[in-house]
């Protein structure tokens, strides 16, 4: 019997020992994870206020930019240089990116309209599809990823290696010295890409439909004709201006916010480019709303 009780008194003792082992490990990983979820919301939270103060800042930039465009302070040689950078080293990747966006949209529909009897559509809808939204938004997603995070990460590399300093020192002003030339050569280069891009687009729908689906090229091309007015090749070009203006003052002012040494450029470039993409989109759907809103209510009616 004692022998018994002992043992009973032995295997209580290891369950209260476990329980009060298993309670301590819980109320450890409870106050660790309420302390990482702590550091993690205050994480959060400095991260949202450091891209806030950057967008403010970003919205000053453009406001300082028009000034000095206004006071015809522009530097030329910067400029041109910036345009070339811009425009033909981009276009063969914004090409490449136009005519697959063209021919996948063209395997997608032209089958289904086919189905419908509505086979004389198919290069109109095209048409459409390319000059109202794809060419300039996806032209924009290329530049945005191309120019902008260079525009970033030179900007920003200048900032902590304090050439910026240097350049006020000297009584340059960063601004028309290094934001202008970029602002006006995205703001001229990015409806000519759009337009290239769109030819480019409407040529890879072309072949595909005619290899692919039997649609002669004379009835793809009057379809165009027939539903893309002018209306909406102005629509493509305002667009992309406005978001070629846009991912020049994102990157320059992300550049010029960077702090932190080289690990601080890394962040500005990626925080950069999301910011453009983000700004791309958010304006791509007020655009449309305000360009296209009336065509719809029309059609309804």
């Amino acid at each position: 019997m004692m022998v018994g009780n002992r043992e009973h008194r032995k295997t209580g003792t290891v369950r209260i020992s476990a329980l009060f082992t298993l309670v301590i490990f819980l109320r450890l990983f409870m106050t660790g994870g309420t302390i990482t979820l702590i550091l993690s919301s205050n994480i959060m939270a400095k991260t949202l206020q450091s891209w806030i103060q950057r967008l403010i800042d970003a919205c000053f930039l453009a406001g300082q930019v028009i000034f000095h465009i206004l006071r015809g302070k522009i530097h030329k040689q910067n400029t041109i240089e910036q345009m070339g950078i811009v425009g033909p080293d981009s276009l063969i990747i914004s090409l490449i990116t136009a005519g697959f966006v063209g021919m996948v949209f063209t395997i997608q529909v032209a089958r289904e309209f086919i189905t419908l009897g509505a086979t004389s559509a198919v290069g109109g809808v095209l048409g459409i599809a390319l000059s109202r939204e794809l060419a300039p938004v996806m032209t924009a997603v290329v530049i945005a990823g191309r120019v902008g995070s260079g525009f970033a990460a030179e900007i920003g590399t200048m900032r902590v290696t304090e050439q910026i300093d240097a350049l006020q020192m000297l009584k340059s002003d960063p601004i028309e010295y290094l934001v202008i030339p970029r602002v006006i050569a995205c703001a001229l280069m990015m409806p000519l890409l759009n337009i290239f891009s769109l030819i480019t687009g409407l040529t890879g729908g072309m072949l595909v439909a005619e290899n692919s689906y039997d649609i002669s090229p004379i009835i793809f091309l009057n379809s165009i004709r027939n539903f893309v007015d002018i209306w909406d090749l102005l629509s493509s070009l305002i667009k992309s201006l406005i978001f070629g203006v846009l991912i020049a003052i994102i990157g320059c002012s992300w550049g010029l916010t960077t702090r932190g040494g080289a690990k601080g450029v890394g962040q500005s470039t990626t925080t950069a480019v999301v910011t453009s993409l983000l700004g791309i989109f958010i304006l791509n759907f007020f655009l449309s709303w305000i360009m296209f809103q009336g065509i719809g209510d029309n059609t309804i009616n």
